[in-house]
């Protein structure tokens, strides 16, 4: 058992030292003068997003606590892109896998766990996935628990986590001490090892969380209450979740910034010209976050950067945010957004 829990160790180890730290892009805008957005790219991780970083500390996390044994299943509940990762993982220690998603899910988020090796277990109700995924645990799978262990699984102080691969980037560009850092909240991981890695440094810079309009997050930062519930759903997927998760640790945030669903999608659309790839919808939420940030900057004469996370590619959600006929059956039409934010970013005049 010991051995092979030390030779997983080590492939995990190798794995990461193998893989090269995503990129951080650049982009300066006519209508923001001063104001330098980055945009980190962790979508060009190998199993196609932010989640790559999570899985990678969920199997470690579970390995060395004594939690998972050679040829055992592995099981989570996710909306798909930390399944991937998951899966992709589980592949690379020879373990099967299952992935709890909401039926709803992406068809090429699906397909993509399938296409690893992992089973998909899909689940009508999206607030059932949480009980299906004990119910696998039950029955002898180790469950990675993303949403219970994502804030304790990574380590905040360092160790290349996102927050110190960011301010190393940074360090050369005109503003390393960035004014705001934004990102999603799903698990509540990424937010709670930002926002504690800032103050570990003792820095200024502040954390800003983006989520959809109405979802659990923004009511609970607001209210401070730990048992609010979303009060809309939202189409955008691995963030906006619709209850407050164990890992959403609202102390070390300082705004919430709510994006009607149109508008994210209209973000996604705006970073596909921007940078000539597609991402996903909670890129698009981020980027819509960042421009009413950087608004208040310009408004205040204040110069800067932002940054931002691209969390996954946008390839996956061919067939649902990238189609409108998709967004016309759902009432969304993310045109009026998309003409604002480009009058947005490129001032008064354009067009």
């Amino acid at each position: 058992m010991r051995a092979w829990v030390r030779e997983a160790v080590a492939l995990l180890r190798r794995e990461a030292a193998r893989s090269a730290d995503t990129h951080l892009l650049h982009q300066r805008f006519p209508a923001f003068p001063g104001i330098d957005f980055y945009f980190k790219d962790e979508a060009a991780h190998p199993s196609g997003s932010l989640k790559h970083r999570l899985a990678r500390s969920l199997f470690l996390y579970a390995l060395c606590n004594g939690r998972l044994r050679e040829g055992q299943q592995v099981v989570d509940a996710s909306s798909g892109s930390t399944a991937i990762s998951e899966a992709w993982f589980a592949r690379l220690l020879g373990l099967p896998f299952v992935a709890v998603m909401p039926a709803c899910t992406a068809p090429r988020k699906i397909a993509a766990v399938r296409a690893l090796g992992g089973q998909c277990d899909l689940v009508d109700d999206p607030a059932h996935v949480y009980m299906r995924a004990e119910w696998h645990a039950a029955n002898g799978a180790c469950h990675l628990d993303q949403f219970g262990l994502a804030e304790r699984a990574t380590d905040w102080r360092g160790n290349n986590n996102i927050a110190e691969s960011i301010l190393g980037q940074l360090q050369r560009e005109p503003h390393p001490e960035p004014a705001w850092v934004v990102c999603g909240a799903g698990t509540g991981g990424t937010s709670a090892t930002i926002g504690r890695y800032l103050r570990y440094r003792g820095l200024d810079t502040r954390l800003c969380v983006a989520e959809p309009e109405g979802a659990a997050f923004a009511i609970g930062w607001r209210e401070g209450r730990r048992d609010a519930t979303c009060r809309q759903c939202t189409v955008i997927e691995g963030i906006g979740r619709p209850r407050v998760e164990p890992g959403f640790l609202f102390e070390i945030v300082d705004e919430v910034v709510e994006v009607p669903d149109a508008h994210s999608v209209a973000g996604a659309w705006l970073l596909e010209a921007l940078f000539g790839r597609r991402y996903g919808g909670s890129s698009g939420t981020n980027l819509v976050a960042c421009l009413e940030l950087a608004t208040r900057m310009r408004d205040r004469g204040e110069r800067g950067s932002l940054v931002t996370l691209l969390c996954d590619r946008g390839e996956r959600y061919a067939e649902t945010l990238f189609d409108p006929d998709w967004l016309e059956e759902r009432g969304i039409d993310p045109l009026p957004a998309l003409e604002a934010m480009h009058a947005a970013i490129d001032g008064p005049g354009s067009g």
